[in-house]
């Protein structure tokens, strides 16, 4: 079955049907780096961490030192891999703050680093740790994230403002944290305690007070629940390597000892809630996912929550109000934080409940997730009846602790098979993928320009690599595309065909230099991911990229600028398939997503410069240029710009820049499009890219 996006995922609803769990992969010689796609269940993949007693990761351990048990079966290791995973940092300005955002994206690079999601359990947090709550967000993504590692955020309350597809762009995983805040409802007791002095204020309160709102905390529960099952699920996509939800909650506040109850309803009772547990530890199992669950109270007691109470019932009423106190406030940490510990040690994860040192918690994390094991054995059935399996893995060495799945489950075959319409089905799966998809190398750029109406006309840019392509004779190379907007929802979804029926100089020049293809997608403002995939007939070969845009809206703002579109003398050998009809007419050849250039070549820029209507006559100052590693100018080019040319009516100013590169030195540098109007009424607005300068190749 085809995977939708995260974000779409969750907003289906809390008690929508979760896509299908995912059992055992399909075989191939060895587990993979990326996700495989093939319908065929052959093998059940399990990665395992293994520590010693003062908890410090065991690395370089032989096959021959694990046991795999399914169902207290011994099973046959077939496939073994060690994974110790590098942990890279973003390459940056020396004088900025944060590094530049690139604007092309590539699979050239086979993924390499860390998949998490955050989940941040905004209905199970109190609204005065929601600082915490971020605090304890932002550390981990500005220091523990690695430049080569992918993440996604999702909050469990049923909103996509806080959603974050999968991205490595910390600015924008910043950002979905920001938009956090916390709405967990008053704890049981606290709403008991409230509510017998209501009761009282009716007259003597003769028989124990129950929870109020006991009805509306259990839907919490299970919405909580069904979000962590249908990420796992969904999560379940990613193949060959460990995968990871931070699971940021105060835990399930339903007291699920209590069977009995006050509501009859089978939807809000402590044996649903009981069996919700129990499904989403299995979806964690299923899908091979491992939940880290942090308490953002740190070290606590559990009386905090009463240090504003002037007096609680049990302390005049012990018949009315027994169980109300700080006795009952402690027994409810100690539920929320066993639902926590329950839901990590069952995932094969870890629980950081009662601790205040995030430092030392976020680095057990990320070692964990880069130095394991994965292993692979046939199962003894391939029946695929639903039933769960249990999976133990043992070693043979004293002291050692390993953490690993649970088990797996054989999914029962859907009726029918999935539909993808016009889409070829592999690209179908591809663009569902989670993470990027390599095999076919290819690169993606896109540039938002105001268009017509209220959307904008984004042209985006795919670069196939001469290498990866079969060029066949009448072969043909599929690519789709789509956007996913940040509610979930897919627009500008294409396919474009190209059959390659080239002469024997053009299938050289292919082959040296790649194939590119330009498409425009309409777009209203907004943040998006750009979702790619292409597919050569010839040789089957797939590929996928995963590219974060934002869309301004070019029309509201007093000032701003386009997306930057460049070429060059060496970037224009390679062959475009199709050339934009608007940009060939500004750029003296098409525009490329190359970001590293020799220094006997130059730079053509172009971009738009959009102003608000001004009756005032005035000038725009606009400038281009290029900052080294030290925030040193090297290159600069000044333009000053009539607002006359707009005729009074919003428009843009059309920028062209050259830029020789033979007087600059091979190095790391920021090319850089700055505008500000003389008026005065607002800030100077900025686009610019990281570009590379290398030598000069020898003739």
């Amino acid at each position: 079955m085809s995977r939708l996006p995260l974000v779409a995922v969750l907003t289906l609803g809390a008690c929508a049907a979760a896509v299908a769990a995912q059992g055992p992969a399909a075989a191939p010689p060895a587990p993979q780096a990326g996700p495989t796609f093939k319908a065929q269940i052959e093998y059940v993949e399990v990665d395992a961490v293994v520590t010693d007693a003062q908890g410090q990761l065991v690395r370089n351990l032989p096959q021959e030192a694990f046991t795999v048990l399914e169902d207290g079966v011994p099973q046959t290791i077939t496939a073994f891999t060690t994974v110790d995973l590098p942990i890279e940092r973003e390459e940056r300005l020396l004088t900025a703050a944060r590094a530049v955002e690139p604007d092309t994206q590539s699979n050239e690079r086979p993924f390499d680093g860390r998949v998490y999601v955050l989940v941040l359990d905004d209905i199970h947090v109190d609204l005065r740790r929601t600082a915490r709550v971020k605090q304890l967000a932002r550390r981990f993504i500005e220091h523990d994230l690695g430049a080569n590692d992918l993440m996604a955020v999702v909050t469990t309350g049923g909103t996509s403002d806080g959603s974050q597809e999968f991205t490595a762009n910390k600015r924008l995983l910043l950002a979905a944290v920001d938009r956090f805040m916390g709405r967990k409802m008053a704890s049981p007791t606290m709403a008991r305690n409230e509510q017998y002095y209501r009761q009282l204020d009716l007259g003597p309160v003769t028989s124990a007070v129950d929870d109020p709102n006991e009805k509306e905390r259990a839907f919490n529960d299970r919405a909580t629940l069904s979000t962590l099952q249908q990420v796992s699920e969904w999560f379940g996509g990613v193949r060959g390597r460990r995968k990871s939800l931070l699971f940021v909650s105060e835990g399930i506040d339903y007291d699920v000892t209590n069977l009995i109850g006050t509501y009859d309803s089978p939807a809000t009772s402590a044996s649903t809630i009981l069996s919700d547990l129990r499904d989403t530890i299995a979806a964690t199992a299923k899908a091979n996912v491992s939940i880290y669950a942090i308490d953002p109270r740190g070290l606590s007691t559990g009386d905090e929550a009463g240090i504003d109470v002037t007096e609680f019932a049990d302390m005049n009423d012990p018949s009315g109000g027994a169980g109300i106190g700080m006795r009952g406030l402690q027994n409810e940490l100690r539920l929320s934080q066993d639902s926590l510990k329950g839901l990590s040690d069952s995932s094969g994860g870890l629980a950081v409940v009662g601790r205040n040192d995030a430092a030392a918690m976020f680095d057990r994390i990320v070692r964990d997730n880069s130095s394991y094991y994965v292993l692979a054995y046939y199962p003894p059935t391939a029946k695929p009846d639903g039933k769960f399996h249990r999976i133990e893995v043992k070693v043979n060495r004293p002291g050692l602790t390993v953490r690993a799945r649970r088990g797996y489950a054989l999914p029962k075959p859907a009726k029918g098979s999935p539909k993808s319409g016009s889409m070829e089905p592999q690209l179908a799966e591809v663009l569902a993928s989670p993470l990027p998809v390599s095999g076919l190398s290819m690169r993606a750029f896109a540039a938002p320009f105001k268009g017509t109406g209220q959307t904008a006309s984004v042209v985006l840019g795919v670069e196939l690599a001469g290498r990866s392509l079969s060029l066949a004779p009448n072969s043909k190379v599929d690519l789709a595309f789509m956007a996913v907007d940040a509610k979930g929802k897919t627009l500008g979804a294409r396919n474009d065909s190209l059959t390659l029926s080239l002469k024997p100089d053009t299938r050289a020049r292919v082959e040296q230099s790649g194939l590119r293809l330009l498409n425009r997608l309409e777009l209203p403002p907004g943040r998006y991911q750009l979702r790619v995939g292409t597919r050569d007939s010839g040789n089957g070969a797939v590929g996928s990229v995963l590219y974060d845009l934002e869309v301004p809206d070019f029309r509201k703002a007093p000032l701003s600028i386009s997306g930057l579109t460049l070429t060059s003398m060496g970037g224009s050998a390679m062959l475009t398939a199709r050339p934009d009809d608007l940009l060939k007419t500004v750029l003296p050849a098409p525009p490329i997503g190359q970001r590293t250039f020799a220094r006997n070549d130059e730079i053509a820029l172009f971009a738009e410069v959009y102003e608000a209507p001004s009756k005032t006559p005035h000038a725009v100052d606009i400038t281009a240029s290029i900052v080294d590693e030290r925030g040193a100018v090297v290159f600069k080019t000044d333009d000053a710009r009539d607002s006359k040319e707009l005729q009074g009516k919003a428009g843009g100013y059309g920028v062209q820049a050259r830029i020789p590169l033979s007087d600059i030195a091979p190095g790391s540098y920021t090319l850089r499009l700055s505008a500000s109007s003389r008026l005065g009424n607002g800030a100077p607005v900025t686009r610019e890219t990281a570009i590379r300068i290398v030598a000069a190749p020898s003739r």
